[in-house]
């Protein structure tokens, strides 16, 4: 009968394992708990009718429903049929399911658990109830309307059996040799029962004895049991409920009534025998299936839907999206032998290969903390998770021996390292072997097609050389090859070949020998040096002579694969095959997915940013727009196509910088199709904190200076249709030049507007302008309709009200500050490249946040690109209020007001503890120290930061700086006016100041020209002598500046026009290369600092900003020192006060959790300023003490639906001729086909090499192979 099994049940069956896989994956990767996985896994009992059982998390609930419906319908003068009544139920097809399955478990858990005493009487019962479930006639015989009753009777008696997993069974069964006699029960006596209907069950003990043969009663021992007695408890409740739906007056259901009676009144039976009773609870702690059919039962009947679901965003979304895209417009997949081959690659320079325990546990400064306390924070589900999976109460035992290499392997994929991306891109060869199972390929055939059909090469650059150094990241990388034996690294041998010192270099890959050695495959010899341009398409470059599919997918190192969306890559490369238009498909762009989007808000931004670019952007550009090109990685090429037209990367020095959108160029101009699908993901990282984004963008924007420069640019514009050539543009290089627009177009407006009121023109005659302020607010509020495409792709893929939340976060949170900065980022990085070149390749970082950046850094950073000209838009747009006689001020500036304050604020706003006080004046004394130094680098003195800075303003063409001078003429128009105008103007003919201004003038000069040459000899003069005459000088310039103001209120508008007519000076002067000009520099960025510093250290005194910060950017994701901080001061504060102060319970929660990790931060206890916190925190507090110990984690039951004993460990696998699958389910058994012959087994998993270190030796060389090996 198996054999003829409906294919559809198959097809379930095959889906279940494919299922079940991906949850055990899940659980590896630590995003579920045990709990979790037995939850969302298929269940497959042997013996069973079904082939396999739905998950609980699918069927949770669901009689709940079927109760609430069947209730529904009962009314009191009307009794419908049971065809009325089950109707809505049957055509359900979940809910029938479900109840199907409650059915046959719980008739399978009684009769296990009552035993052979009272099997005939429940067969006989269970056989009554199917008979009249079969002929329609259960409300007959049954009140229907109180099935509730023995729903709730049966969710009791799983809630107690639940003990059974911790039950430690008795050695010897209790009940041996005692037979009881039914005729005499020690309980109350079993009144009314026929002997026609007690007799079956009578034989299934003893023929009732008359008290002449009944032998001698034998002592009873008492048996203390708790599980059974309060088991017998519940199942007696049930029995009873099962009584009370019976029709008594129904001749049938009499005879269940008597039968169910009897069972509770039996001596020798379940609910009298305690021997009896205590063994049939030990023979189910003893069985594996009954465990997984009682958690199985418990799902359904006892757990509502939100207690089923994985807690993890992480496991709910790519769940969703799985099945989600299981409903796209995919190909068909072929059969493994049919279908095309592909190699993945990822180039590699120096970047972390897999976190150690001293990068785990090193801290940064005093308010940073460990990336390990960081990860622990910031996937505190996971940790919990991992620390479960490892089997550890106590979380010192991390670090051991044993368990070190996994929790370092834990750390690592959720951080942008080699290992996490290579761990990912290797699911794609388990996902073959499961399809290859899945097609009943043996193990050999599937071994062989793996390295025919997939390959995975790491172009690790400098591998050799890092070998040689003994640098502990070529030990990684050896780990992961053990690990993965399919994975290959290519990477550039360099050699002297002979005495002249000529040096040879080859191109070079390896292999894991699967005995802990590395093996070389392949020595290429090149002409010479391949690394001529930029580095990473020359990486790419000359290991694709190592790939040997028909396609290539190339990877970036801040990537990770999934295993749920490696399963249909194989429908993905069908695309190839696919011929939409006139062009074959050369290229196929894949989704991604930004994880890194919960680290802080700015990783958030990010986020939000690539999902419009990536899938919005890259949806519009492929259809209707025909124009996507490669704008990166995770794109497919058609490698056939492009080696033998150039290569999938340009590498010149400079030209290339953004290389892979030239493979795009290429593929347009050389005939390729580009296609793009979303019904697989890639996973990504972004860069995550201010400094990072600021690089990333920079590195974009001089990419797309160059590309404008490129003759690739010019071919393909000289090619394409008007339409595409338009798409071309504002899905391009257009981008950044909108920037350049919007940046010029806001300085001319703020210019343009301050002279016409400094030169009185706002008017034409005598009529003045009339501002249109209420329009321009309306236009403004306009542009949030841009958020709408983002809000509906938010809307469809997390909910309306998920989306909405998501845009309301990123207003109150200041990000529109974030973007409109960037703008600048953009605009800034694009003129320069274009007017003076000079891009280059930025290095931005992947590593974690966790600290606050010192002012100076950020000053360094950002004063050239965005601090001048947001001061300078400010003092623009005050000096046009001053004049300005037009009306509706705010109306007409607000919007540049908003892109002033977010050229000026945003650095420090996005920075944590920037309103912290002690920041503040720390930050204060660093920058002025670093405006002070004479030496050390940039990152040390104003001065070699100002060189570095401002050197390429002389090396500039004529005509480039034909720009600036029209900014100097800027300045000295503005100037001009100033002094012409009337501000701060007054007559002097009749009042004679008290000092005479020449005098103080010439104070002025002569205190400068001191403070001068003190600087020239303060190196020879002791410290207090030249502290004191500075002092002096300082305070001497500062009461002659206020005389003269005091005195002459002219001078405010001479010092301003002043200081305009200076700044056209340094301005032509810089172009020239003129020296004087620094001194002036030097004083614009005194005012410039202390215009940011005068505020930041006004709010820092309010403490409320500092809150307010905290609380609108790490609300949602977390910034772990600001936690932990946060927690530290908490602790302090509490302490001092003596514990009288009501303790906030969201921080008394989080010391509870985090208690024993912060302590071992002592260093940073140390440096926090208080020398007794240390101390703090060592002694109890009666306060939070008490609190923190009443918030404890319920303890939760552990439940497992295994299939089977033994399962399958997906990380380590079994070794041995006959692999099985990590659900331990196999889909070709007796179940699904009925064939015997088949053996037991699932897919082989791949192969796992226990890692043994290599010795390190002097030097790192390779054999050449004797004979070249297979590919």
């Amino acid at each position: 009968v198996n054999r003829l099994l409906d294919v559809r049940i198959q097809k379930w069956v095959m889906f279940s394992t494919v299922w079940n896989e991906v949850i055990d994956h899940f659980r590896t990767e630590d995003l579920i708990s045990n709990k979790e996985r037995d939850y969302l896994k298929f269940s497959r009992f042997d013996g069973f009718s079904q082939a396999i059982y739905l998950p609980v998390f699918q069927t949770a609930g669901v009689v709940e429903e079927a109760l609430d419906l069947l209730e529904g319908q009962i009314e009191d003068d009307y009794q419908p049929t049971d065809g009325e009544l089950f109707k809505p139920i049957l055509s359900h097809v979940t809910m029938r399911t479900a109840i199907a399955e409650v059915w046959e478990l719980g008739s399978h858990v009684l009769l296990k658990l009552l035993g052979p005493v009272h099997n005939d009487d429940a067969v006989f019962i269970i056989n009554y109830i199917m008979k009249w479930v079969e002929n329609g006639t259960m409300s007959d015989h049954m009140k229907v309307a109180k099935i509730r009753s023995i729903v709730k009777g049966l969710v009791g008696l799983v809630g107690v059996l639940k003990g059974v997993s911790r039950r430690k069974p008795a050695l010897q069964r209790r009940s041996v040799g005692q037979k009881k006699s039914a005729a005499a029960p020690s309980g109350p006596p079993a009144r009314g029962i026929r002997r026609s209907i007690s007799a079956g069950a009578l034989s299934a003990g003893n023929v009732a004895q008359t008290p002449a043969q009944a032998p001698k009663k034998t002592e009873n021992v008492l048996i203390i049991d708790a599980l059974r007695d309060q088991t017998r408890d519940k199942c007696r409740a049930l029995v009873n409920a099962m009584k009370g739906i019976m029709n008594a007056s129904d001749r049938e259901g009499k005879e269940v009534m008597d039968r169910l009676t009897f069972a509770l009144s039996m001596e020798n039976g379940f609910f009298w025998d305690d021997a009896y009773a205590s063994d049939a609870l030990d023979d189910l702690a003893r069985s594996d299936i009954f465990k997984s059919v009682l958690t199985k039962l418990q799902g359904l009947v006892a757990c509502h839907p939100d207690e089923v679901e994985p807690k993890s965003k992480e496991a709910r979304r790519r769940l969703t999206f799985f099945v989600n895209s299981l409903f796209m417009d995919m190909p068909n997949a072929p059969s493994i032998h049919d279908m095309f081959s592909w190699n993945v690659l990822t180039p590699y320079y120096k970047e972390t290969v897999t976190l150690n325990k001293s990068e785990l546990e090193s801290r940064s400064d005093a308010l940073g903390v460990s990336t390990m306390l960081y990860l622990q924070t910031l996937f505190k589900p996971d940790w919990a998770n991992f620390l479960e999976r490892m089997g550890l109460q106590d979380e010192e035992k991390v670090w051991s021996k044993s368990i070190a290499a996994e929790t370092r392997q834990w750390a690592s994929i959720r951080a942008q390292t080699l290992n996490r991306t290579v761990s990912g891109m290797m699911y794609f060869e388990k996902a073959l072997r499961l399809l290859a199972n899945l097609e009943r390929l043996d193990d050999d055939t599937t071994n062989d097609l793996m390295g025919e059909k997939f390959g995975y090469i790491v172009s690790c650059q400098v591998y050799g050389q890092m070998k040689k150094d003994q640098d502990s990241k070529a030990d990684d990388i050896d780990d992961l090859m053990h690990r993965y034996p399919h994975l290959r690294i290519a990477y550039i041998d360099s050699a002297r070949v002979n005495r002249t010192g000529e040096m040879g270099f080859y191109s070079c890959l390896v292999k894991s020998d699967g005995n802990g050695g590395i093996q070389e495959i392949y020595r290429v010899r090149l002409p010479g040096n391949p690394i001529l341009g930029e580095g990473k398409p020359e990486n790419q470059n000359h290991a694709m002579i190592f790939s040997r599919g028909e396609f290539v997918q190339t990877i970036d190192m801040n990537q990770e694969g999934y295993f749920e969306e490696a399963l249909k890559m194989r429908n993905a490369l069908q695309e190839f095959a696919k011929r939409d238009g006139p062009m074959p498909t050369t290229i196929l762009g894949l989704r991604e997915h930004i994880f890194t989007g919960s680290v802080s808000s700015l990783a958030n931004y990010m986020a939000l940013q690539e999902t419009s670019f990536v899938t919005l952007g890259q949806r519009v550009l492929t259809k209707p727009l025909c124009i996507r090109l490669h704008y990166g990685h995770p794109d497919v090429f058609d490698k056939l196509f492009f080696i033998t037209r150039g290569g999938i990367s340009k590498s010149s020095k400079g030209i290339n910088l953004s290389e892979d959108i030239f493979a795009g160029y290429n593929n347009a101009i050389r005939g390729g199709q580009v296609a793009f699908k979303e019904y697989l993901q890639v996973g990504k990282g972004r860069d995550v904190g201010m400094s990072q984004i600021y690089q990333f963008e920079a590195k974009l924007s001089q990419g797309a200076g160059e590309q404008s420069l490129s003759r690739d640019v010019y071919r393909l514009c000289q090619r394409l249709d008007f339409s595409r050539l338009l798409s071309y543009y504002f899905g391009g290089i257009g981008h950044y030049f909108s920037n350049v627009l919007t940046v010029i177009t806001i300085y001319v407006v703020v210019y343009l507007m301050a002279i016409l009121a400094l030169y009185d023109l706002e008017k034409i005659g005598d009529r003045l302008i009339t501002p249109m302020g209420t329009i321009q607010m309306l236009l403004g509020g306009l542009g949030l309709l841009h958020t709408i495409p983002l809000f509906s792709t938010l809307g469809v893929e997390r909910g309306w009200w998920a989306s909405l939340q998501e845009l309301i976060q990123v207003f109150a949170t200041g990000g529109p500050l974030h973007f409109m900065f960037h703008i600048q980022t953009k605009a800034n990085y694009m003129t320069q490249t274009i007017l003076v070149g000079g891009a280059k390749y930025r290095p931005t970082g992947r590593g974690f946040v966790t600290q606050h950046t010192p002012m100076d850094e950020l000053y360094r950073f950002f004063a050239s690109s965005h601090l001048y000209l947001g001061v300078e838009m400010g003092a623009g747009l005050i000096i046009m209020g001053i004049y300005s006689e037009a009306k509706q001020y705010f109306g007409r500036t607000w919007s540049l007001w908003l892109a002033s304050l977010s050229f000026i604020a945003s650095p420090f706003w996005f920075n944590p503890l920037t309103f912290d006080w002690n920041m503040v004046t720390s930050d204060y004394l660093k920058w002025i120290s670093w405006m002070r130094g004479k030496a050390g680098g940039a990152s040390r003195s104003w001065s070699m930061w100002w060189s570095e800075e401002t050197s390429f303003y002389s090396k500039m063409p004529l005509t480039s700086k034909g720009w600036f001078i029209i900014k100097a003429v800027l300045y000295l128009t503005v100037a001009e006016g100033i002094a012409r105008s009337d501000l701060a103007r007054a007559d002097n003919t009749l009042n004679k100041p008290l000092v005479g201004v020449s005098f103080v003038v010439g104070s002025i000069v002569i205190f400068f020209v001191l403070w001068y040459l003190l600087s020239m000899v303060e190196h020879l003069m002791p410290y207090p002598v030249r502290r004191t005459i500075g002092i002096l000088i300082g305070i001497g310039l500062m009461v002659s500046i206020s005389t003269v103001f005091i005195e002459d209120s002219n001078f405010i508008r001479y010092g301003l026009a002043a200081y305009y007519g200076i700044g056209a000076m340094c301005q032509v002067g810089l172009l020239f290369g003129s020296k004087f000009v620094k001194n002036f520099y030097f004083i614009h960025d005194l005012v410039c600092g202390h215009i940011i510093f005068i505020p930041l250290l006004v709010l820092a005194i309010l403490q409320i900003p500092h809150h307010i910060q905290t609380w609108l950017l790490y609300h949602n994701a977390l910034s772990s020192d600001v936690v932990v901080s946060n927690i530290l001061r908490y602790a302090r504060k509490s302490q001092e006060s003596g514990g009288t102060t009501a303790p906030n319970e969201d921080l008394v929660e989080q010391i509870s959790e985090l208690r024993k990790l912060v302590q071992k931060q002592e260093q940073m206890i140390e440096k926090l300023g208080s020398g007794n916190v240390s101390a703090t925190l060592g002694k109890q507090n009666p306060s939070t003490d008490a609190i923190a110990s009443l918030i404890k984690a319920p303890s939760q039951d552990k439940m497992n639906i295994e299939t089977q004993p033994g399962a399958y460990n997906v990380m380590g696998g079994k070794m041995g001729t006959k692999t099985m699958s990590a659900s331990n389910l196999d889909v070709w058994g007796e179940m699904a086909l009925g064939d015997s012959a088949v053996p037991q087994g699932g897919y082989q998993s791949m192969q796992t090499y226990q890692t043994t270190t290599v010795p390190r030796t002097s030097d790192f060389e390779f054999s050449s192979p004797s004979a070249m090996p297979p590919r």
